[in-house]
């Protein structure tokens, strides 16, 4: 797991954190964890998988279907198409 280090963090933001902290029960530590994941992975992300899975229940995709492309599938890359 990566460790990473804050230098030149304010007084002022340093006790904020800790506040913050304690009104969530837990350590500046995890709380500065928190706060980093839902910056950078936020709540309503467009997550692929999930996206692919609701459209495929949209249109009724059920997983024999999935099974019955794969047995036709000749198993070869498709050629890529010439520019010219």
């Amino acid at each position: 797991m990566a460790a990473v280090t804050i230098r030149n963090l304010s007084v002022e933001a340093h006790r904020a954190l800790k506040v913050r902290a304690a009104l969530h029960d837990r350590s500046a530590e995890a709380e500065m964890r928190a706060i980093l994941e839902a910056a950078v992975r936020p709540e309503g992300r467009l997550r692929l998988g999930t996206a692919l899975a609701d459209m495929s229940r949209k249109i009724g995709l059920a997983n024999a279907d999935v099974e019955a492309l794969d047995r036709v599938r000749d198993g070869t890359s498709a050629e890529p198409p010439r520019l010219r």
